[in-house]
C-alpha cells in the first residue's frame, strides 16, 4: 500500500462539501469489501494454480487493467521516468506479500490470514522508525506492544503450541503473513522515500509491471500441470481486476478525498469482511478466540498508527 500527496480542488459551493463525507465513507467501505474479498478468491484461485502463479496472475492482470487507464490519462511519460523505483516498489507492495498470503492460504483460513494482514500498519510504523528514525511516542509505543502481542496470542493458538503440539504448517501460513506484512512496511517507507509526489496512478501501475516481472519466471516454472477451473480463473480475474487494479483507484481517491489518516481505517474493515465472506462462502468456523485476538490486534493498530491515544499521554504531551 503506498500513498501520495495530491491537490485537491474545493468547489466554493456547498452542497458538494456537504456530499463529501458521504462520498468518501462509500469508497471506505467499498475498499474494505474488495480487499477483504481478495483472501477468499486467493484461497480459491492458489487450491488450483499454487502460490507463486496465483500471485503472479493477480499482478498481471491488474497491470493490463491499470496500464491502458493511466496513458489514457497522460502519465506514459511519469511512468518512463520512475520506471526504476516503482518496479522496486511493486516487488515489495505486491510480488512478494501476494506470494506469501496465497502460501498462506494453502494452510490456514481466509479469515486468520486478514487478522494477521491488519498488522502492517504496525510494520509500517517499525519500519518508519528504522528507515526515517521516526520513533513512536508513548502512546504508539504501547500500541505496537498491544498489537504483537494479539499477534503472538494468535500465532500460538492457530499453531497449537498453547497444546504443547506444534501445527509447522500452520506456524509456517502465521510466519508467511507476517512476512508479507513487513514487505507493505517496507514499501510505504520506499515509497515516501524514492517516489514522494509521483502520481498515484503510475505508482500504482508500475508497481503491478513490476511484480508482474518479478513473479513471471517462477510462476511458469511451477504453473500446474493440470488446467485449472474455470471457477478458479474467474477468481483469479476477480482478484486481479476488482481486488487490485480498482481498489487501488479506491484507495488513492480514498486518501484524495479523506487524507491518509482516515484512508488507513479500512485496515479495521478488511478483517470484517473477510470473516464474513469465508463463513457464508467456504463454510470457515470463526472462533472466539480469533474475535478475542482480532479485538486486541485492532486496539494495537489504532494506537500504533495514531488513530486513537491515550488520554493520559494526550494530556501529558500537551
Amino acid at each position: 500500500m503506498t500513498t501520495t500527496n495530491n491537490n485537491t480542488h474545493v468547489a466554493p459551493s456547498p452542497a458538494p462539501a456537504a456530499l463529501a463525507p458521504k462520498a468518501w465513507l462509500i469508497d471506505l467501505v467499498l475498499l474494505g469489501a474488495l480487499w477483504g474479498a481478495s483472501f477468499l478468491f486467493m484461497r480459491i484461485g492458489a487450491a488450483e494454480f499454487g502460490a507463486l502463479p496465483t500471485a503472479a496472475v493477480r499482478v498481471a492482470i491488474a497491470a493490463l487493467f491499470l496500464l491502458p487507464i493511466a496513458l489514457l490519462r497522460g502519465q506514459g511519460p511519469s511512468i518512463a521516468q520512475h520506471w526504476k523505483a516503482s518496479l522496486t516498489v511493486g516487488i515489495f507492495n505486491s510480488g512478494m506479500p501476494f506470494a506469501l498470503f496465497c502460501f498462506a492460504l494453502l494452510t490456514i483460513n481466509t479469515g486468520l490470514a486478514a487478522v494477521l494482514n491488519a498488522t502492517t500498519p504496525m510494520f509500517g510504523a517499525l519500519v518508519a522508525w528504522a528507515w526515517f528514525r521516526e520513533r513512536p511516542n508513548g502512546s504508539r509505543l504501547v500500541g505496537l506492544v498491544i498489537g504483537f502481542a494479539g499477534v503472538a496470542m494468535l500465532a500460538s493458538r492457530s499453531a497449537g503450541l498453547h497444546a504443547g503440539a506444534s501445527n509447522h504448517a500452520a506456524l509456517w501460513a502465521v510466519l508467511a503473513c507476517l512476512a508479507a506484512c513487513l514487505c507493505y512496511g517496507i514499501s510505504a517507507s520506499a515509497t515516501r522515500r524514492y517516489l514522494a509526489g509521483v502520481p498515484a496512478l503510475t505508482t500504482a501501475t508500475g508497481s503491478q509491471i513490476g511484480a508482474s516481472l518479478f513473479l513471471v519466471l517462477p510462476a511458469i516454472w511451477l504453473w500446474p500441470a493440470q488446467m485449472p477451473s474455470l471457477r478458479a480463473w474467474l477468481a483469479l480475474l476477480a482478484l486481479g481486476i476488482a481486488c487490485t487494479g480498482v481498489a487501488y483507484i479506491l484507495f488513492f481517491r480514498l486518501i484524495e478525498r479523506a487524507g491518509p489518516a482516515r484512508a488507513l481505517t479500512v485496515t479495521f474493515l478488511v478483517p470484517v469482511f473477510a470473516l464474513f465472506y469465508g463463513a457464508v462462502f467456504l463454510g470457515e468456523q470463526i472462533t472466539q478466540w480469533m474475535l478475542i485476538c482480532a479485538f486486541v490486534i485492532v486496539c494495537g493498530v489504532a494506537l500504533s498508527t495514531g488513530i486513537v491515544k491515550l488520554p493520559s499521554l494526550r494530556k501529558a504531551a500537551s
